[in-house]
């Protein structure tokens, strides 16, 4: 079993990644330049602080640590600073995730998991979006920017002998279930993150964006998936492959959604307070609906969710965010 470098593994969803990964035995190695990241989020393994626009550094640790698969998170993940600051979102995104894949294919790394977004459908016909055929139209620098690495990696696999397994997701929340990580990100956009913070008193509200959408109750309606079963995807989709399974691109999500007011509810029943809530008008390019099918998924790699219950989302959220609001939460790992 060779080993496995996770970038952006000090962050959200690279670091329950990590931990997964690590349990399960695999030699981790984590590459992060801890903008957004914590070092102490990193639970197995070495963490490498850098960056992976750095050529020569990841050649080096390709080669120092015999990497087989690569698994790439880095990246910039706020839509509307994506349209505001674009160029910063391509050269993360887009030219880094380049210089990963070259020096990936140079030194001969036989797999490559990519962490993309729904985000690379823009507003879909359909509120049900299939990786196989469901047009894919960005309408923001984000999601354009993980497109296209998207490309990339098909071209440099289908050229080389490195094969690759592309997970789309939807809407992530929770976090480790045991408690010693979470999502500790800085000015966090994500609904179930905010609204947990507006319940610890860790930010003074929360702001509804629509109510007039085609919905059962007007709020717009997302796929949430809990993060420790996104990990498991991506430990699945890394053993598919080292059973010389076919690259593929698919999607990651439960095939159900909550609307706004429903997480809201959610909240208020697990947490038994009430936020103080505002409203304002639709935001420019969020669809009414947006649901994975992640049959293929299922079919290909086995994946059986565990936590497809969005109570019990929101209380591991919420168990973390009172663990920060108490400050037993020290870079990023609970003490």
């Amino acid at each position: 079993m060779g080993s496995v470098l996770v970038t952006g593994g000090a962050g959200y969803i690279g670091s329950h990644v990590g931990k997964l990964l690590g349990a399960s035995g695999h030699r981790v190695v984590t590459l992060d330049n801890l903008s957004k990241g914590y070092a102490g989020a990193v639970t197995c393994g070495p963490l490498v602080v850098g960056d992976t626009g750095d050529a020569a550094l990841v050649r080096s640790i390709l080669k120092e640590h015999a990497i087989d698969t690569v698994m790439h998170f880095a990246a910039w993940t706020i839509v509307p600073e994506s349209v505001a600051q674009p160029l910063k979102y391509y050269l993360n995104n887009t030219c880094h995730a380049r210089t990963l894949i070259e020096c990936a294919v140079e030194a001969g790394v036989r797999n490559f998991v990519f962490s993309s977004t729904a985000a690379v459908y823009g507003i879909p016909e359909t509120p049900r979006c299939d990786a196989e055929t469901t047009p894919t139209c960005p309408i923001n620098p984000y999601g354009a920017s993980k497109l296209m690495a998207e490309q990339m990696l098909r071209d440099a696999c289908a050229a080389s002998g490195m094969r690759h397994v592309i997970l789309r997701y939807f809407n992530v929340a929770g976090c480790d279930p045991d408690g010693e990580i979470g999502q500790s990100t800085r000015e966090a956009t994500l609904l179930i993150k905010v609204a947990v913070e507006a319940a610890t008193g860790r930010r003074p509200g929360l702001s509804v964006f629509g109510t007039d959408y085609p919905t059962k109750d007007g709020t717009g309606v997302r796929d949430y998936i809990h993060v420790v079963d996104l990990a498991d995807a991506h430990r699945l989709a890394m053993d598919y492959l080292e059973r010389a399974g076919a690259s593929a691109t698919l999607n990651c999500g439960y095939g159900h959604g909550y609307s706004v007011r429903e997480v809201i509810d959610a909240v208020e029943r697990v947490t038994g307070k009430r936020l103080n809530l505002s409203y304002a008008p639709r935001r420019a390019g969020d669809p009414p609906e947006l649901i994975a099918d992640s049959t293929r998924l299922k079919a290909l790699f086995g994946w059986q969710p565990r936590f497809d219950d969005l109570d019990r989302i929101v209380q591991t959220s919420y168990d973390w965010e009172v663990k920060l609001a108490k400050g037993s939460v020290v870079d990023g790992r609970a003490r």
